[in-house]
């Protein structure tokens, strides 16, 4: 495992951490690898993200990572931010997992898809089971919006942070996500 250095951010959520490398691959100086939704204490988010980033912690993150706190705590407060533009390093995630997460970035806010979408969106149909599984793996959270992936019906399915679908749910109601409608995304995938 490699070593990444992390910070813990406290949100109207809870506690929150994240985690990031040099932006080697991405052309910005830094990238975010983890980002951990609060647990059911800031002790226990601190060593879920400690644990999974090498336990590295920095004392002050610099400023491009100031940045990217200051815009979930915002959009955690209803001040909604699109955050496909914050470069993310996927290195820890196999293929299928960061073909999965690229999708699911693509969803705009407010909006929600199924499983079975962006199996389609990636070609491979009769793989929704196999995205869900690789959006539980997700090593960033909101800003990989797999919360907006939900099961056939408007079903919330799975999720993997603290709280699993009552996390789900308020990170959707935050986002004034329409549950049972599912839209196409605008990406060229469909």
């Amino acid at each position: 495992m490699k070593q990444v250095p992390y910070c813990l951010f406290e949100t109207p959520l809870g506690w929150c951490g994240i985690a990031w490398t040099e932006g080697r691959n991405t052309g910005a100086c830094y990238a975010v690898t983890l980002l951990q939704l609060p647990e059911a204490t800031k002790e226990l988010t601190e060593s879920r993200i400690a644990q999974n980033s090498g336990a590295r912690k920095a004392s002050v993150p610099p400023l491009q990572i100031e940045v990217i706190i200051n815009r979930v705590c915002k959009h955690l407060q209803g001040e909604l931010q699109d955050f496909r533009d914050i470069p993310v390093d996927l290195d820890g995630a196999g293929p299928f997992v960061q073909k999965v997460c690229e999708a699911a970035r693509e969803i705009p806010v407010g909006q929600t898809v199924t499983y079975a979408d962006l199996a389609n969106a990636l070609g491979r149909p009769t793989a929704a089971q196999a995205v869900g599984r690789a959006l539980g793996r997700n090593p960033i959270p909101l800003i990989i919006p797999c919360h907006r992936v939900l099961a056939t019906r408007g079903k919330p399915g799975g999720f993997s942070a603290h709280g699993g679908r009552a996390t789900k749910a308020k990170l959707l109601a935050i986002e004034g996500a329409v549950v049972n409608l599912c839209l196409e995304l605008d990406t060229g995938l469909y």
